[in-house]
């Protein structure tokens, strides 16, 4: 995905797609504009090439997000993660568009404590990551079943949704059983947690209140992973340190 540019400069330049990093907020929205995830260790790179496009930058730096707005009006809004960024040293912001790339990187690169819990209806996982690189350090990952619609009517179309919603409850408990096993025993360790999967049947999972030491720590950042196998849980550092970028004005 691009800048609103061509593929190719973005590839060069670091860039994934929203959809493929997970965040379920790819493509374009309906105000305009267009969302990108960048690594943090190529966001430099990433503002370089921008300004090589569209011109000088002036910067419009902020705690929550910092916006490169480039001499043609295109604009790219850098949303960091595990927000705010803290304030710089002497109250100063970097006058250079790269140095600046650099402290939103240097941030996202913390040594932080992770808890990841991800649901969809039939799968679920949760982990604990530490350190920079994120490493997992605690898992477990399951999986309920949860039959698909029926096309079916009458009495059968009652009877079977009865038995799915049924089964869509145990597998949400048996998700939350899973969170408080992995996760509860690292609340006071915690730094933040982040959310993914499905966005219902995670709403019925996180209100489990044995929960409630964990999920106040939980980022607005929710990632739209699919069936949330281990494979899945160990990837999303990727998706939870990118930097969201929103982009606007000419391509």
């Amino acid at each position: 995905m691009a800048d609103g540019t061509t593929a190719g400069a973005s590839e060069a330049a670091g860039i994934t797609g929203a959809g493929a990093a997970g965040t379920g907020e790819s493509g374009p929205e309906a105000g305009g504009g267009r969302w990108v995830d960048v690594a943090p260790e190529r966001l430099a790179r990433w503002v370089a090439t921008f300004a090589e496009r569209h011109g000088a930058i002036a910067i419009e730096p902020g705690r929550l997000a910092v916006t490169f707005r480039a001499a043609d009006g295109a604009a790219a809004e850098c949303h960091p993660p595990f927000p705010p960024l803290p304030a710089p040293a002497g109250g100063a912001w970097p006058d250079d568009p790269v140095d600046l790339a650099g402290l939103i990187a240097a941030h996202a690169a913390v040594d932080r404590t992770v808890g990841v819990f991800l649901v969809r209806l039939g799968g679920f996982a949760a982990g604990v990551f530490t350190g920079s690189p994120p490493r997992l350090v605690s898992s477990k990952v399951g999986s309920r079943l949860v039959h698909g619609r029926s096309a079916a009517g009458g009495t059968s179309q009652h009877r079977f949704a009865r038995r799915r919603e049924n089964q869509s409850a145990a597998a949400i408990a048996a998700a939350a059983d899973t969170a408080v096993k992995v996760l509860v025993p690292y609340a006071e360790r915690l730094d933040a947690m982040v959310l993914g999967g499905d966005r219902k049947a995670m709403s019925g999972a996180r209100a489990d209140p044995r929960l409630r030491p964990v999920m106040k720590l939980a980022v607005d950042r929710f990632l739209t992973v699919p069936d949330p196998k281990l494979a899945v849980l160990r990837d999303s550092p990727r998706l939870f340190l990118a930097v969201r970028i929103h982009l606007t004005g000419p391509a």
